[in-house]
């Protein structure tokens, strides 16, 4: 397994010193965001945003690794049920890292992992952050459209992976009900 690892960072390495071409950008919009989970399938969507940069670093023509870091408001609305009213509403400073395929010059395919760090947590304007894990994991899937080199929209999903709550399951069906993350996001980019 070791050396696994070690071969997947010197591949890395390599791409990284032989990147054909980096470029810088920033990136904002909108995020539909709800919890996901088996006690959680009744929250409804609260509307957010994300803001960031990111840097495309292209290891072949028509393949480009995308490091990013985005500050991202995330969260749910709970309308009656066993928690009652209110809107959860999470802060996050998330880091994905995803392979970005060129499909054609204009059209691409992105997918990776995501590492989110939570930076403030409320519940109906109450401080809430106890009650959520400081680290959350998810995986993304998304397109983007270049309308020019420099100009592009996004459309991702991000799946949670990991419980937010702030507590660990000790059964499977428990890991199962526990909330998870689940973020719809609509982004406008422009690369340097």
């Amino acid at each position: 397994m070791k050396r696994i690892i070690l071969a997947a960072i010197a591949v890395m390495v390599f791409g990284f010193a032989n990147a054909q071409q980096t470029r810088f950008g920033v990136k904002g919009g909108l995020n539909l965001t709800s919890f996901a989970g088996g006690d959680y399938y009744d929250t409804k969507s609260l509307v957010g945003f994300q803001v960031g940069a990111f840097a495309e670093i292209k290891i072949i023509e028509r393949l480009a690794i995308q490091p990013e870091v985005l500050f991202s408001t995330q969260g749910a609305k709970f309308d009656g049920g066993s928690f009652g009213d209110f809107d959860s509403k999470l802060n996050y400073i998330n880091i994905p890292v995803l392979a970005k395929f060129y499909v054609t010059k204009q059209f691409t395919v992105e997918a990776g992992p995501q590492l989110g760090f939570l930076v403030s947590a409320k519940n109906d304007g109450r401080d809430a952050k106890d009650g959520f894990k400081s680290v959350d994991t998810g995986f993304n899937f998304g397109a983007g459209y270049n309308f020019t080199e420099n100009v592009s929209v996004g459309l991702r999903y991000t799946v949670g992976l990991s419980n937010i709550a702030d507590y660990d399951a000790d059964t499977w069906e428990e890991a199962y009900d526990s909330p998870k993350n689940s973020v719809l996001a609509l982004t406008l980019a422009y690369k340097f």
